[in-house]
């Protein structure tokens, strides 16, 4: 019996990451390039700082999604960090069909896009590989004020449990990470808008959720990304059609 542990790094790998520029993805990119991985990656920014290989693609738009999947095709790469995505707020008393569509258009529709393409890349190549898909804590339970998020955060959880067993043969894993609260940018916002749908002051919702979780405090994107690099390594060989929670203990299952 061997029992020295797998590796975690990625030297000779290659890596293509979305939703790159700031919070969870750039943690990701910056993980994955100190692994030793070659990383791409994209985002809306024209520029972004950072060790990877960057292009400004806007993945609801129908020629930005179509060069992300060409530039997929091109990297063939090993590890897929499928993360780019929206939020937005809305009961179904008043998450009408334009928030539906941008949600679902960037959350599912160029996710699975972005999903498709890297498993395509991989089986042609006859390549093993890991694809990483970003859920969340929504995903697992519906929120009377998420309505389209938390569906489109479960749409993730359900196509990562399709796609690992139909590439399971092509030696390719697929897992998803779900965070609970992460202290990003993207808080900012949905502070903002808890502000506005639950008369909160600025920051209250931020606290509260903190003081919350379990562990007592939010999450960092360092805490997402160290999974991420996880699934990505040869530490989780045996792993796949899995969503991974980071939340501190919000989510039992």
């Amino acid at each position: 019996m061997n029992l020295a542990a797998a590796p975690t790094d990625l030297s000779g790998k290659t890596c293509f990451v979305t939703g790159a520029a700031g919070g969870i993805g750039a943690a990701t990119v910056a993980h994955f390039a100190e692994q030793g991985a070659t990383v791409y990656s994209t985002d809306l920014p024209a520029d972004c700082d950072g060790p990877a290989t960057y292009r400004s693609l806007n993945l609801l738009d129908a020629d930005g999604l179509l060069e992300c999947q060409n530039w997929i095709a091109e990297i063939s790469p090993d590890i897929t960090f499928n993360n780019a995505a929206l939020f937005d707020m809305g009961s179904v008393l008043d998450a009408d069909l334009a928030q539906f569509d941008r949600l679902f258009g960037l959350n599912v529709r160029a996710f699975y896009a972005v999903l498709q393409s890297a498993a395509k890349a991989g089986v042609a190549a006859k390549q093993p590989g890991s694809i990483i898909n970003m859920a969340s804590q929504a995903g697992h339970r519906g929120e009377a004020l998420v309505a389209h998020y938390c569906a489109t955060k479960a749409a993730v959880i359900s196509y990562t449990q399709s796609a690992a067993l139909a590439l399971a043969p092509h030696k390719i894993r697929v897992n998803a990470i779900s965070p609970g609260v992460i202290d990003t940018p993207m808080w900012d916002t949905v502070d903002g808008l808890f502000a506005k749908f639950e008369n909160k002051a600025p920051g209250q919702k931020k606290r509260e959720v903190g003081e919350a979780v379990p562990l007592g405090y939010m999450g960092s994107p360092d805490d997402v990304a160290k999974v991420a690099v996880f699934l990505a390594s040869d530490q989780s060989s045996y792993i796949t059609a899995q969503t991974i929670s980071v939340d501190g203990g919000n989510v039992l299952r």
